[in-house]
């Protein structure tokens, strides 16, 4: 077998295990996963077993050099098993990324290839970067920074074992990003420089979101993973819109599956339409921010009108509390406001008001 041969055939390996895992393991218990607001242990350890931590990795890092829609079409999947589940694990291929090109060599070194394999587990806290002025501010100190604002929601708390958080400084408005042990926030918390508070979500509760505040939280230089100026950083956001984008296609093919097998096949097959197109102008859309947005706002329009469409065909059972459509239209309200920008939320705004 060449090495193209060997590439193509782990390729579809990925795929082919993203499709048993999310019809198999994940959906099957996604009720229950909703109702505890919990997540298995064991659903972690599959991903892991599967392969499936390290798909945005490239080749040169030890992952399998996925083309990014061969990426974000195993995001898609996943998220029609358990979107609780999938939220809280697409946020580690962000860390993955970042590890991977990040000059801090030392860094890399240690902990690259155990996110890659899923040993260690990743999430992020960038959300207090994006607004003007931020919510979470860096200054420069010897030896470091001290971190001090506000991430109104980091997902995967107690259950991740790094956080990539960022701030702007304070000086200049670059971007510093560092990845941190959880024991380290969690020794910050014991000393009252951290505060994670939970946040009681109406759907996806088991992606364990908090509220994170920090108050003079010190971070050496040594875990900082980037620094960017805030032009470059903005440019970067394209990506994580993109892949934060699979979450709505996610929905819609789990919800148009159970329409086939409520014998709505010919509105599931429109539904499925409606995505192609949509997901093409999001892929478009890439290199152009405006674009990319208003395809990601069409993308979660989407996804409520087919959980609409399911709640619709399944009639009164669909209004018992752990049904599987009842479950799905909450969910769509999720995607609607998940990792959203302002420029998305008027957007979806203006277009169900009708404007």
């Amino acid at each position: 077998m060449t090495t193209d041969d060997a590439a193509a055939a782990r390729r579809t390996e990925l795929r082919t295990a993203a499709i048993r895992v999310a019809d198999q393991v994940l959906f099957p218990v996604a009720g229950e996963t909703d109702r505890t607001g919990s997540v298995p242990e064991s659903h972690w350890q599959v991903l892991a077993d599967a392969g499936l931590y390290g798909i945005a990795a490239p080749v040169e890092a030890g992952g399998p050099g996925l083309e990014f829609g061969e990426v974000t079409e195993i995001l898609e999947v996943l998220t029609s098993g358990c979107l609780a589940t999938a939220f809280t694990w697409i946020q580690h291929h962000g860390v993955v990324l970042s590890l991977s090109r990040t000059p801090n060599t030392d860094l890399r070194a240690e902990l690259l290839d155990a996110t890659v394999t899923g040993r260690l587990r990743a999430g992020v806290a960038y959300a207090g970067v994006v607004p003007t002025p931020p919510r979470m501010t860096a200054t420069a100190t010897d030896g470091g920074w001290i971190l001090t604002g506000h991430a109104p929601f980091v997902s995967g708390w107690g259950v991740v074992d790094l956080l990539q958080i960022s701030a702007r400084d304070a000086a200049t408005d670059d971007v510093v990003s560092a990845i941190l042990r959880m024991p380290d926030l969690l020794d910050g918390a014991s000393a009252g420089a951290v505060r994670a508070t939970p946040v009681d979500l109406s759907a996806a509760a088991a992606t364990q979101t908090v509220s994170l505040r920090v108050d003079g939280l010190t971070v050496p230089s040594d875990r900082v993973v980037t620094r960017l100026g805030l032009e470059e950083f903005s440019a970067t956001q394209n990506v994580g819109v993109r892949l934060n984008g699979t979450l709505p296609f996610g929905l819609v093919r789990r919800c148009t599956a159970l329409l086939d097998v409520g014998g709505h096949s010919r509105e599931a097959r429109a539904l499925r339409e409606r995505a192609d197109i949509v997901r093409t102008a999001l892929d478009a859309g890439m290199a152009d921010a405006t674009a990319l947005l208003a395809a990601r706002a069409d993308a979660a329009g989407l996804a409520l009108d087919a959980a609409a469409a399911l709640v619709a065909a399944t009639g009164g059972r669909a209004l018992v509390r752990g049904s599987d459509p009842e479950r799905l239209f909450r969910e769509a309200a999720f995607v609607l406001v998940a990792a959203s920008r302002p420029e998305l939320k008027a957007a979806l705004a203006q277009r169900f008001s009708g404007l």
